[in-house]
């Protein structure tokens, strides 16, 4: 015994009008198709629901006890339909993303500020995570994507290349290198420099590969945020080096940019989401968004 929607529908536009013709004109459906659906849901029940006279319309004690549960039961329906349509159309919704804490106060914001343009009703959360934490937020479902250098592959991760960038020298202003439009490696080596913890050091000088002795990287601090090291640089402790899609941030510490050559280091960022689960119609949307956004040039 189980009523099909369309059936709990034409019972309850009857009970509603108490008229055949006005509930077949609310439903768009022939009066007599009307009909037949109140037949077809009264033979599934094995009972009448409505007693019918030429001159108007009931419902039976069975109608009674079937329209309360039946009418919640479409309401509920129809705003669960409607709150999927409004996801699925981007009306509304939550995106959660995980990102380093560079890339959180400079690209993102401004990304997040014209997506919001788009899409008023989807909130973007926006984590500011450490570089090593991104990826474990995303695996434990904490955040939608995340946004982090190259990993080691995992079966667990889905990777899409979001940006692939050269490091630039950040010197302050009145440095002896500031004449020079672009420097070397070797050159930055002869001034303290301010690193980041963890492996941020020891990549770079993998990637560099056999560097003659006078380009090897010493770092004279370390420091856990890149915020941090641009200040040091401003205060004159030393010297560090920054992705490009940084440039405000450094710009507005007063500090000075130069391509880094000899030679050219880059590193790549992906979107990493979770392997083998489908994002959410508002998170794949702003996954494709960002990457749109980046792949049209960063804002200065």
């Amino acid at each position: 015994m189980n009523p099909t929607l369309r059936q709990m529908r034409a019972f309850i536009a009857v009970a509603k009008t108490g008229n055949f013709t006005l509930a077949a004109q609310f439903l768009h459906v022939t009066q007599s198709a009307l009909s037949g659906l109140i037949k077809e849901l009264e033979q599934t029940l094995g009972a009448r629901v409505i007693d019918r006279s030429t001159r108007r319309i009931a419902l039976t004690e069975m109608g009674k006890e079937l329209y309360p549960l039946f009418s919640q039961m479409i309401d509920d329906l129809d705003r669960a339909l409607a709150n999927v349509a409004d996801h699925a159309q981007l009306r509304k919704g939550i995106v959660r993303v995980a990102a380093p804490q560079l890339m959180a106060c400079t690209l993102l914001p401004q990304a997040v500020a014209a997506w919001r343009l788009r899409h008023p009703g989807i909130k973007v959360s926006l984590a500011d995570s450490g570089v090593e934490d991104v990826t474990g937020r995303v695996l434990s479902g904490e955040v939608d994507c995340g946004i982090a250098p190259e990993r080691d592959e995992s079966p667990e991760l889905d990777a899409r290349l979001l940006l692939d960038m050269p490091f630039e020298a950040v010197i302050p202003p009145g440095h002896p290198l500031e004449s020079r439009r672009q420097l070397s490696w070797a050159e930055l080596a002869g001034y303290p420099f301010i690193s980041l913890r963890g492996q941020f050091t020891e990549r770079l000088l993998a990637d560099m590969g056999e560097v003659p002795r006078d380009a090897t990287l010493r770092p004279e601090h370390e420091v856990s945020f890149m915020t941090t090291a641009l200040a040091m640089v401003a205060a004159g402790m030393g010297v560090t080096v920054c992705m490009p899609y940084a440039s405000a941030l450094v710009h507005r510490h007063g500090l000075l940019t130069r391509p880094l050559l000899e030679p050219v280091l880059t590193r790549r960022f992906f979107i990493y989401t979770r392997g083998q689960r489908s994002l959410s119609p508002a998170a794949e949307a702003f996954v494709a968004f960002l990457s749109d956004y980046v792949g049209k040039g960063l804002p200065q």
